[in-house]
């Protein structure tokens, strides 16, 4: 059962105990939606530009996972790291080609390994940590607080497409 309660999660500073409780009570209710679909619902693909809830559910790993390097690691991704990610970062017509094939349990188990490393690095970090500001490229500011509100707003918005993916699945 979900618990739909902001708390301090156990063995984080205050503030990234409340963060913590969001990123899985976010991540609680995507895979409530998804658990139970096969691989032919996972690659559907609505129309010609569309992207797939298996890919949608690989961009979600792969924000989580960008978002770890910069932010735990302060640095970009590597050449190695991006031919990993890199398709599933961007979407678009190379990952309806190739983010496919995949049972519900390859996703789960991408998922589950992004965020358990996520979990590692945030048991190591304060509270002030979240407030620490660096700046983009062009010179726009963010903090880390930042960063991991845009790893659950984007993870809620592609969980918004899937429910969408799933009622024009309904409709076949």
């Amino acid at each position: 059962m979900i618990d739909y309660r902001i708390k301090t999660k156990e063995n984080f500073t205050e503030k990234i105990g409340e963060l913590v409780c969001m990123l899985e009570h976010s991540r609680e209710v995507t895979l409530n939606e998804i658990s139970d679909l096969n691989q032919d619902e996972l690659d559907y693909l609505p129309n010609g530009s569309s992207n797939s809830i298996g890919s949608l559910l690989s961009h979600i790993a792969s924000i989580e996972f960008i978002h770890q390097v910069i932010s735990f690691e302060e640095r970009d991704i590597t050449k190695s790291e991006y031919l990993k990610w890199g398709t599933s970062l961007e979407l678009g017509e190379k990952a309806r080609e190739l983010i496919r094939n995949h049972s519900i349990d390859y996703y789960l188990d991408e998922l589950s390994q992004v965020r358990e490393n996520t979990l590692i690095y945030l048991k190591t970090k304060k509270d002030s940590w979240l407030f620490e500001e660096n700046k983009w490229d062009n010179g726009v500011p963010y903090n880390n607080y930042y960063l991991w509100f845009h790893v659950m707003e984007d993870e809620i918005n592609h969980r918004g497409q899937i429910r969408i993916i799933k009622r024009l699945l309904g409709n076949r």
